[in-house]
């Protein structure tokens, strides 16, 4: 299924076993009862009552006289401790220890004769009651009222040494919270008594609310209170130093009022029947180490043919309401709806009627979340019975008494992204897999060899370029949660109060002040460096560059991308890239650096300048690779060998399929203007030579998807024989280079079309400064070979130049171009025009 659920705990397996040793050893000390069968008959009664801060696990159970037993799991060690029995048939509604287990909290109310807890007829009471338990000593009376009460132990985040106090919140069903303040002093060695028991300080953190979450991990209290008709969300923060300070509130657009009373993550709640859930709202607060805040909002059922819940995204300042159609009218739900935190994303299901994945850290694209109705197997195999959602990725069932860690099934994922036919569907999943963060590589490897099977399979956006940008994010997002506001995290995307503390509340005030001040220009785009690039060239085409300390430093950039990327790589790679300079790519990757870095400079406070430099190498370096891995794939696919570059072959198959997957990649990175791996552009050509016809071969060039490299056209010169259309192609390429590279081209192909242009380059040269002089009307004809009055005249006129300024008409590298050099060249160009 799409959750991979792992059992950190089972009762049935870490307790009961435990629990039956200890009753053979009662047992075979002369107790009565009968030992193990006797708690075999009680085994429903076992059940876990709460998970603290540090992972320990609180249970309790009834003997067979009825009396309560409670006990502690530890999760580090792993092993059981029986904290305290009560000799009395009561029901336990709520328990908790404190971090040093000196201190058990616990709330209990009398039994009826069938199990059950009675509705509070006059006269029975709720009692809450502080024990000391190490060792088992006094028992403190802190309430005995008509209404239920929940207690919870605060853990400080500093647990280097026992505190002098401790610290525990009373929740009352009277609709307030109280804080008491319990000092501890150890008697006697290591006995531990609370001080002053009859004078506990205490005081009210919340009244009058209707619903209350406890974050467990990061000590905080969510409440909400209904003041005229509106609901408005609070949240405390409990702080070590024993103050809690009223973070935030805001307004929800829901109603609440006549919602009767809710708590979420105070401890296992059996006052409703777990199979009328379906009766009861479900609303729940998601947060994450990236400084995300959900609240996930299910009201009561008013139909049996569809549901409503709305999730209000307050990091990115909006809210979204989705519907999801039940079935048929006669398809009764009996259970709730399930929320489960995954993160970066939100599990929002019904057992068998829908699976919704959101991506809460990117809502406002709606194409990165996973919907799922109906007969599906990833809906069929979802747990039936309720989970409640703790901190992090804890998922508690409480009625089976297990703890697991949800996780994104990768492979599960994986497969979907294989089978699924909707382009919206593999857009979600592709992110999905991408934010898992377990073993990169793996994953990378499994979509690149997706890609290449389905290369043509998306027609709502760019696979190659989807991948490349997605895959670079995630790869930089977890050094810094703020990147996420500076870097594209999709290739759909358009490229153009809180207190002040750290951690948490640090990120979300980032997140806050983004909505509320932010432009769209903030996340980065490759316009400056694209704007930057083509004066580069321009500049270079016309001999007139910048600063070479400039252009050096921008070069400079490149090698420590490449340099930095190599580090990474150290298997030989396959196919034959960064084997050449390629300067224009190199400029690319080196202004990339420059701007990207500038970029997250201004925008990135607080961390240092070494560290963005590092990661703007590795972003620009994974984008890189991403592409090599790609080509890498395609090739081992197609057992490719080095003799692929020779031009003096014919085409395969195999060579169409990589010519069109490398055609699809320059599609993809030209739209978004990023760089590719020098070399790239001189394979793409020699595959293009391999398998376009000449006609087609010409358009891409002359469209700019074949891009002329002096490699590629070099090794084309050499390796191709002049044959009638090899000379046909030689011609048609040469008058297409630039003229820099054309002049050092032609010199590689002796043959009269090719004299012809370097003679043409070299009179142009010689004449573009000419002033005409008076000469002798008498030419000497004994100087020339063949009696041709214009041709004489024109190669006299060049002679008088070259010999007048020698210096500067010299050609530079063509030291043997000259006069004679032109004369000769029009003389075999005209014979090989006359056929003679």
């Amino acid at each position: 299924m799409a959750l991979r659920l792992v059992a950190d705990f089972e009762l049935r397996k870490d307790v009961l076993p435990w629990l039956r040793a200890q009753q053979a050893a009662s047992a075979g000390a002369g107790a009565r009862g009968g030992g193990a069968g006797v708690f075999e008959n009680n085994y429903e009664s076992l059940r876990v009552l709460n998970v603290e801060r540090n992972g320990n696990i609180i249970y309790t159970y009834k003997d067979n006289k009825g009396n309560v037993f409670f006990g502690l799991y530890d999760c580090q060690t792993r092993q059981n401790e029986h904290l305290y029995t009560f000799e009395k048939d009561l029901q336990v509604v709520s328990c908790s220890v404190n971090s040093e287990r000196t201190l058990l909290a616990v709330s209990l109310v009398q039994s009826t004769k069938e199990g059950r807890r009675n509705e509070f007829q006059p006269g029975s009471k709720c009692l809450t009651l502080l024990v000391e338990i190490h060792p088992v000593n006094n028992v403190k009376v802190l309430k005995a009222v008509d209404s239920y009460i929940w207690v919870q132990f605060l853990y400080p985040h500093v647990d280097s040494h026992p505190l002098p106090e401790n610290h525990l919140l009373l929740i009352s069903e009277e609709k307030y919270i109280e804080q008491f303040h319990i000092q501890v002093i150890q008697e006697d060695g290591n006995r531990v008594v609370i001080k002053n028991s009859d004078h506990l300080v205490r005081e009210r953190v919340a009244e009058d609310f209707v619903w209350a979450q406890w974050d467990m991990s990061e000590q905080r209290l969510y409440y909400i209170d209904v003041k005229k008709s509106r609901s408005i969300l609070k949240c405390i923060q409990f702080c070590a130093d024993e103050n809690f300070n009223l973070m935030f509130e805001v307004p929800l657009d829901i109603s609440l009022s006549d919602s009767g009373f809710k708590l979420v993550n105070f401890g296992c709640d059996d006052l409703q029947d777990q199979e009328e859930l379906s009766k009861y709202l479900t609303l729940c607060v998601f947060t994450n180490h990236t400084g995300s805040l959900c609240v996930c909002y299910s009201p009561k059922f008013d139909s049996w043919e569809q549901i409503t819940y709305s999730v209000f995204y307050f990091h990115k300042g909006h809210s979204k309401t989705f519907t999801a159609a039940l079935g048929s009218a006669g398809s009764r739900v009996t259970k709730g709806i399930t929320f489960l935190n995954l993160d970066y994303y939100v599990a929002v299901y019904l057992p068998g009627h829908f699976f919704h994945l959101l991506n809460i850290q990117h809502p406002d694209l709606i194409c990165h979340s996973l919907f799922l109705t109906g007969n599906n197997e990833v809906i069929d195999m979802l747990p039936h019975s309720p989970l409640q959602s703790l901190s992090g990725s804890l998922v508690l069932d409480w009625c089976s008494g297990k703890l697991y860690r949800a996780f994104l099934n990768q492979s599960y994922l994986l497969q979907f992204l294989w089978n699924t036919r909707l382009d919206c569907e593999k857009m979600a999943v592709l992110h999905c897999v991408l934010s898992c963060g377990q073993d990169p590589q793996f994953l990378e490897a499994k979509i690149i060899q997706w890609i290449s099977e389905n290369i043509s399979a998306c027609h709502s956006f760019d696979l190659i370029q989807e991948f490349i940008i997605a895959s670079s994010y995630w790869s930089i997002y977890p050094e810094t949660n703020n990147v996420d506001k500076l870097l594209p995290y999709s290739s759909i995307l358009t490229w153009s109060t809180v207190h002040s503390f750290k951690g948490y509340w640090e990120n979300l005030n980032f997140h806050l002040e983004y909505v509320k001040y932010s432009k769209p220009h903030l996340r980065y785009n490759n316009s400056v460096v694209r704007r930057e690039w083509h004066s580069l060239i321009s500049e270079e085409k016309t001999g007139k560059r910048r600063s070479k300390v400039y252009v050096k430093n921008i070069l400079y950039n490149a090698v420590k991308v490449i340099s930095n990327l190599e580090t990474r790589n150290l298997e030989p790679r396959l196919t034959p890239l960064f084997q050449e300079e390629d300067n224009h790519q190199r400029l690319l990757v080196g202004l990339m650096v420059s701007e990207l870095k500038d970029h997250l400079l201004r925008h990135l406070h607080g961390v240092k300048k070494k560290k963005i430099e590092q990661m703007v190498l590795d972003y620009i370096s994974r984008l890189l690779d991403l592409i090599c891995q790609i080509l890498e794939t395609s090739w081992r696919k197609h057992n490719f060998h080095p003799w692929v570059l020779h031009f003096n072959r014919k085409a395969s198959a195999a060579e169409f399929a990589v010519f069109h997957i490398m055609t699809r990649i320059l599609e993809a990175t030209n739209s978004l203007f990023l760089p590719l791996p020098p070399g790239f552009h001189t394979l793409h050509t020699v595959l293009g030579v391999h398998c376009l016809p000449l006609h087609n071969l010409l358009h891409y060039i002359d469209n700019g998807v074949l891009l002329l490299t002096e490699t590629a056209v070099t090794r084309l010169m050499k390796d191709l024989d002049n044959t009638e259309k090899n000379e046909k192609l030689k011609f048609s390429i040469i008058v297409r280079l630039p003229p820099l590279i054309g002049q050092k081209i032609c010199r590689l192909w002796d043959h009269p079309m090719s004299s012809n242009i370097i003679s043409r380059n070299h009179v142009k040269r010689l004449l573009q400064n000419y002033k005409k002089q008076p000469q002798s009307s008498v030419t000497d004809k004994s100087s020339f070979s063949i009696e041709f009055l214009p041709l004489n005249y024109f190669i006299e006129t060049l002679t008088d130049i070259e010999s007048s300024n020698q210096a500067l008409y010299a050609f530079e590298g063509h030291d043997n171009v000259d006069a004679k050099f032109v004369e000769e060249a029009a003389l075999k160009h005209t014979t090989m025009l006359l056929g003679l």
